[in-house]
């Protein structure tokens, strides 16, 4: 078969548009850095300036900011980052 001669490991991953959840990115990302791989993976990530995916990526950050927040053992209503109605922060 042919798929024993294919190299497996990317080079390279290109996320064209973001998904809701920051981790399943990280994932998709993760892959490419699975055991065995002996060459740097560079990871891209194209996103329009002002653009709906641009406010996803802002999401995302608030997000992991929110889980570092909770994982840390603090309070997430103590998060001073507003809270949009994200639907229209989105449009």
């Amino acid at each position: 078969m042919a798929l024993f001669r294919l190299n497996p490991f990317a080079d390279y991953v290109i996320h064209l548009d973001p998904w809701w959840n920051p981790a399943v990115e990280d994932q998709a990302s993760d892959r490419a850095h699975r055991i065995g791989q002996q060459r740097p993976v560079t990871v891209y990530r194209l996103v329009m300036r002002g653009s709906i995916e641009e406010r996803i990526i802002e999401l995302h950050a608030r997000k992991r900011d929110l889980a570092d927040t909770l994982l840390e053992g603090g309070d997430a209503s103590a998060n001073d980052t507003p809270k949009p109605d994200v639907v229209r922060y989105i449009f």
